[in-house]
């Protein structure tokens, strides 16, 4: 077995072949999505990919445009916002 597939990172899959024997095949685990900073809620509009593959991806996919775009629900934000300038 290859030292990369050792390690956490790949689940192990027992696949059987055409021709009966049951052979390991290794796949990349699930991505979590991205999800809010406060409530831990899934931030709609934003994929979940692994890291190199968000890196080719354009920025518009990757974020909200709105304030704390990627990191905060529409929901928080406007809490915040509420508490900030109502608050004071």
């Amino acid at each position: 077995m290859d030292p990369r597939f050792r390690s956490g990172t790949y689940k192990r899959i027992k696949k059987k072949i055409p021709s009966g024997k049951v052979v390991l095949h290794f796949e990349k685990r699930k991505v979590n999505p991205a999800v809010c900073a406060v409530c831990k809620n899934v931030l709609p509009g934003v994929v979940s990919r692994r890291p190199a593959e968000l890196k080719k991806l354009s920025k518009s996919k990757k974020t909200v445009s709105r304030v704390y775009g990627g990191n905060m629900c529409s929901k928080c934000v406007r809490d915040k916002i509420k508490r900030e300038y109502i608050g004071k």
